[in-house]
């Protein structure tokens, strides 16, 4: 359990006593390019947004683990059985260090881990869909995570200590997922014909979900306006947006991708952005809320692994407390 410095939540919102000249100093501060910690006074409000992002950040990783870790039995060659198998730990160990540093700003590990497998808790829309294929796996592993890196880079240099320095940490590793992503790509874009359709198909599939990676436009974000303001977030979504696509749709094109059909991309060379139809917003929200065509199973998943992991919790706890460990339930029926 992480604890925190409680003694400033009394004059944190706006009407408490000292709440103005508190602010004024916090917001100075965040000018100078001060980091926050998790000790310091900071704004109800900061402290919330905080928490909501984190969460969503750390239940994201955990989630974003699940479609790619159902086709390590499946993988292709030993090399990429063992690449994979490296990556899914390293996206669960990425929840963990995110989890640990929403800890830091009052909200328990295990309330955080009841919110998502109850439902009640979001994460990305992206792990709402089904990898229907190896080469989803590729996308996920080389597009997704593009988008994820261009994301986390920004946010890493944001204002709050801990989540910044979990990030630098999880972008190092999250740089060999792209690279392995991007090499999958490459072998099934330049191999049989059938390869090359498997991957087109994924695109297909993913391109929408990937458009909505970075959230709703800049017109429609409700805290964009004030995660901006505290240098929370460094960077709008449509700039995020852009960021990826200048990044990796030409890439994707000399691959000898293409966008599906429905989405009228165009670069615009005069002001270097790309301009596309806008995706549905309310379908991306629909999704979010847990109406996903997979959000059933992913969290049915969810819940039967932390079932599973019980008594290793039920362990550590007896450990900490210098009692008898228990051993794992298979060991008491093998011994018939």
């Amino acid at each position: 359990m992480v604890s925190f410095n409680t003694q400033h939540l009394t004059d944190d919102k706006p009407g408490d006593p000292g709440y103005e000249r508190q602010l004024s100093a916090f917001e100075a501060r965040i000018s100078r390019g001060d980091k926050v910690e998790p000790g310091d006074w900071m704004p109800y409000d900061y402290r919330q947004q905080l928490i909501r992002l984190i969460h969503v950040h750390a239940n994201s990783e955990i989630c974003g683990a699940l479609p790619e870790g159902t086709w390590i039995p499946h993988a292709p060659s030993l090399k990429r059985k063992l690449a994979l198998v490296a990556k899914v730990q390293d996206e669960v160990g990425h929840g963990q260090l995110l989890y640990r540093a929403a800890e830091t700003l009052g909200k328990p590990r295990e309330e955080m881990i009841e919110e998502l497998i109850s439902g009640k808790a979001k994460y990305s829309n992206v792990f709402h869909y089904p990898a229907e294929s190896w080469a989803d796996v590729c996308v996920i592993a080389w597009l997704i995570d593009a988008a994820a890196i261009v994301n986390q880079k920004m946010m890493a240099d944001g204002s709050y200590g801990p989540y910044g320095r979990a990030l630098k940490r999880i972008c190092y590793e999250e740089a060999f997922h792209l690279t392995h992503g991007y090499d999958m790509c490459i072998s099934l874009a330049t191999g049989t014909r059938l390869q090359r359709d498997m991957l087109q198909d994924a695109v297909n599939r993913w391109w929408k979900p990937i458009m909505m990676f970075h959230g709703p436009s800049d017109k429609e974000s409700k805290h964009t306006e004030l995660l901006m303001r505290w240098g929370i977030k460094l960077r709008t979504n449509d700039e995020q947006r852009q960021e990826f696509l200048r990044k990796y749709l030409p890439k994707m094109l000399n691959l000898g991708l293409k966008i599906p059909t429905e989405w009228e991309m165009r670069f615009d060379e005069a002001t270097k952005t790309w301009h596309y139809n806008e995706p549905q917003w309310d379908e991306f929200l629909h999704v979010v809320r847990g109406n996903g065509p997979v959000s059933a199973q992913r969290l049915e998943t969810r819940r039967l692994s932390h079932e599973q992991g019980r008594w290793v919790r039920e362990a550590l706890a007896a450990a900490a407390a210098g009692k008898r460990v228990p051993l794992p339930p298979t060991a008491y029926a093998n011994r018939g």
